[in-house]
């Protein structure tokens, strides 16, 4: 059986961003389209679809690493910030995003919140990320 683990990374979220977009519960919020995803970028995400394409990174994050927190998923999204004449910092990336991101997994029922340790797949969430290891595999 394909998992995760044995498919490329950027065909497999390209595949489940796709498929996320079926999810009602899983839909930007209003404010989406103006915001940057953190405080080192410059400029808003050019993909028109990047909800679903950062939502599908965080499922397989999920899947590789899980349980993650917030927090944890604000420092794989962050990056260099450009602090003018000094060297460039690291910050963490947005948690808003993050955050939101992981309530509406939560409410399609493919995320489960742990007491301590952040979030991991549900049952429902992993048998759909192996479901599309296979079609990636496949086709």
């Amino acid at each position: 059986m394909t998992t995760v683990f044995d498919v490329k990374p950027d065909a497999f979220i390209r595949l489940l961003s796709s498929k996320l977009k079926d999810y009602s519960e899983i839909d930007p919020p209003g404010w989406a389209a103006f915001v940057k995803t953190g405080v080192h970028k410059e400029r808003l995400p050019q993909n028109p679809d990047w909800w679903h394409v950062r939502a599908a990174a965080i499922l397989r994050t999920l899947y590789r690493d899980g349980p993650v927190g917030v927090e944890r998923l604000r420092t794989k999204y962050g990056g260099r910030k450009d602090v003018g004449t000094k060297p460039p910092h690291f910050v963490k990336g947005s948690g808003s995003i993050q955050r939101k991101i992981c309530q509406q997994l939560e409410a399609a029922g493919l995320v489960e919140k742990t007491d301590r340790d952040g979030r991991i797949l549900s049952p429902k969430g992993r048998s759909l990320l192996d479901r599309c290891a296979e079609s990636v595999t496949a086709g």
